[in-house]
């Protein structure tokens, strides 16, 4: 594995399961936790392929296979992969660093037609990795595929590098909002989320 990713390096012992805890107890509550996930199903035919990257205990991952999609999560966190496997079965949950995923090499072989990062995924990734991760998830979408990401703006990676980051990728951006629930994005709002295409014929 390369440069550690900052959800080991920004957390302490017990983090993991406290996060796969705080989540169970939201579920079992009744609290909404199906936003990102009804976002993507919108954009997709049914029976789409989808890449859960950065999917932690699988919440997102799971609703998009209840409305009818086959989806596959990839977490760095053994103990959140765990988890996922457990409350959730059905999807195909996979241990892997998004900055080196290569899923076909693991025996996953089909691309998909669409990838989704929600949950900070981008401000966890390991310094300097992020340019990597957006270009190796763009490689395992369909040419026309899209890819959708949503981060806090005001957690370290700026809005700015990130554009930089997702060009260099190869992906187009199409839209752009400040909450998974389409509002509009104003100037100083502390969170985006953005809908990228990987152009067909592109990389």
């Amino acid at each position: 594995m390369g440069i550690s990713p900052r959800w080991f390096s920004q957390t302490g012992p017990g983090h993991s399961q406290w996060y796969i805890d705080r989540f169970r107890k939201m579920a079992t509550e009744g609290v909404d936790l199906a936003g990102e996930a009804r976002l993507l199903d919108a954009m997709l035919a049914r029976g789409s392929r989808v890449l859960d990257a950065g999917c932690g205990p699988g919440r997102v991952g799971a609703e998009l296979a209840a409305r009818g999609h086959v989806v596959v999560g990839v977490d760095v966190d053994p103990e959140l992969i765990a988890a996922a496997k457990s409350d959730y079965p059905g999807p195909t949950w996979l241990v892997a660093d998004l900055s080196e995923l290569d899923l076909p090499a693991v025996g996953h072989p089909e691309p998909f037609d669409a990838a989704v990062l929600a949950g900070n995924v981008m401000t966890f990734v390991g310094p300097g990795t992020e340019r990597a991760v957006l270009t190796r998830i763009g490689s395992h979408v369909h040419p026309d595929g899209v890819v959708v990401v949503g981060f806090g703006t005001d957690r370290g990676y700026r809005l700015a590098d990130f554009d930089e980051d997702s060009a260099a990728a190869g992906l187009v951006l199409e839209h752009r909002f400040a909450t998974w629930d389409l509002r509009p994005l104003s100037p100083g709002a502390d969170f985006a989320v953005s809908v990228f295409r990987r152009p067909a014929g592109g990389r």
